[in-house]
């Protein structure tokens, strides 16, 4: 009896740590794969969006590259159009000048034509002209050189001197006028 004594009864303390260490290492071993998978699922999703983000840096400075080259370009060849416009006009002129025994009429014919031709070249690149006789004067488009006691309405352009021509409505040089200022009593 006495060693019934010394054994312990079935969910005694002897038991618990047997159980607890049995339970123990089962828990942790359970816990522990899904907690490296779980590891191992946000490194790679880590990895894939850093992946994601050099690309989509290096896409954006392609882009800006692009957008640069392609803003010198326009740059640099702005003129190409006026530029093939004005050809023909340089070469009316050449031939005028190589053409020899001409009379005034043949030259003056020669140069309406080429005129002609440069009116058109301008029209091409929306070079307009600026005419402003008997228009109120505008200092954004002429540039008064003097006034001049007139019967017209004070302010009024009275005398072109020079012609101002604009760039789809943006003036490039602007018209050289003498305007009208009331006569004094």
């Amino acid at each position: 009896m006495q060693e019934q004594d010394k054994l312990p009864e079935a969910g005694t303390i002897a038991d618990e740590p047997q159980n607890a260490a049995g339970g123990e290492a089962t828990g942790h071993t359970d816990t522990l794969p899904g907690l490296e998978e779980s590891l191992r699922q946000a490194e790679l999703k880590a990895a894939e969006h850093h992946d994601a983000w050099l690309r989509a840096k290096a896409e954006t400075e392609n882009m800006r590259r692009r957008a640069q080259e392609d803003i010198a370009k326009a740059s640099k060849f702005a003129a190409e159009k006026f530029a093939n416009a004005m050809l023909p006009v340089k070469d009316s002129l050449e031939a005028a000048l190589a053409t020899e025994n001409q009379t005034l009429e043949s030259l003056r014919e020669g140069v309406e034509l080429t005129l002609k031709q440069l009116v058109s070249a301008f029209e091409s690149a929306s070079v307009a002209e600026e005419h402003p006789l008997g228009q109120k004067f505008d200092p954004n488009r002429h540039q008064a050189i003097g006034t001049l006691e007139s019967d017209a309405e004070p302010n009024t352009v009275i005398n072109v001197l020079q012609k101002g021509y604009l760039l789809h409505e943006r003036v490039l040089r602007p018209a050289m006028v003498m305007v009208a200022r009331a006569k004094d009593q």
